[in-house]
């Protein structure tokens, strides 16, 4: 008898929605090419806290260990996050040859409009790694100081547009002036030429700059992927913002993902303080 109460208890517990004081919730939100699959994760013993955007870089997924580390690491602080899968990524919408660093930025102005309408929300910044880097920046160029509180570029890959114009995609090479119609790269990935065309011409620095509010930027000496040269153009142009050097770290932060997502945590929360 006790195990049937327990079985029925038990169903019960499991059916029962997400409340508000859950530290993590997974959800849908609508994107530029179809839903994003999104997890909000935040801290339960409190009413109202501040949130912080986490975008993952090119190829990569909500669940990578430094941007999870990074949202475990704001909840334990009390700050909220908010983590999804770009286009034609992880388990969201749509194909990935028709992704594009324009439309990841529709992407994350969609997620932006989102949390920001959520009642519990004081403020909003944003981290990305990456190519996710160089969306955070132009989205804050976009959205102006006013809208975001602070940002973390982790490995900024503001090189995209020297590579597209170079015709070159880590070991992948093709014609810059005549594109083809995608480029097969690792994992049976096909980069569609739309990418190629749109960031040969991205006003990425240019639109980061319209952003003048506080700044991180993390980078490895070791980055062979995005030279950390490229994070010290984002110190010139943000005259509220510090660069930490991390001596031989590579783009991913392998030879210590932990200690880089508590680097960026620490800063926002200060930031957010």
């Amino acid at each position: 008898m006790f195990k049937i109460f327990l079985t029925v208890l038990l169903t019960i517990l499991f059916s029962l929605p997400l409340t508000a004081d859950a530290k993590s919730q997974s959800l849908q939100i609508d994107g530029d090419h179809g839903k994003l699959s999104a997890v909000i994760q935040t801290p339960d013993d409190k009413k109202s806290y501040p949130l912080v955007m986490i975008l993952h870089g090119f190829t990569g997924n909500k669940n990578e260990p430094l941007l999870t580390a990074l949202a475990d690491d704001l909840e334990k602080a009390g700050i909220a996050s908010i983590r999804f899968d770009f286009n034609g990524h992880g388990e969201s919408d749509g194909d990935f040859s028709d992704m594009t660093v324009l439309n990841e930025i529709e992407d994350a102005k969609k997620v932006y409009n989102y949390v920001s309408k959520l009642p519990n929300v004081t403020s909003i910044s944003i981290a990305g790694h990456s190519q996710g880097g160089v969306v955070t920046s132009m989205l804050a160029g976009e959205l102006g100081t006013k809208k975001v509180k602070c940002i973390a570029l982790m490995a900024p890959a503001a090189v995209l547009r020297d590579d597209a114009i170079r015709g070159q995609l880590f070991d992948f090479k093709y014609d810059s002036m005549n594109p083809p119609q995608y480029v097969e790269i690792f994992g049976g990935l096909k980069l569609g030429r739309n990418y190629i065309l749109t960031a040969q011409t991205l006003p990425i620095y240019e639109t980061a700059e319209k952003y003048q509010g506080p700044a991180l930027m993390i980078h490895g000496t070791g980055d062979v992927v995005v030279p950390y040269t490229y994070s010290l153009h984002y110190q010139h142009i943000y005259p509220q913002s510090q660069l930490e050097l991390l001596p031989g770290f590579d783009h991913s932060f392998t030879q210590d993902v932990a200690k880089t997502a508590k680097i960026a945590a620490d800063y926002l929360v200060m930031r957010n303080a």
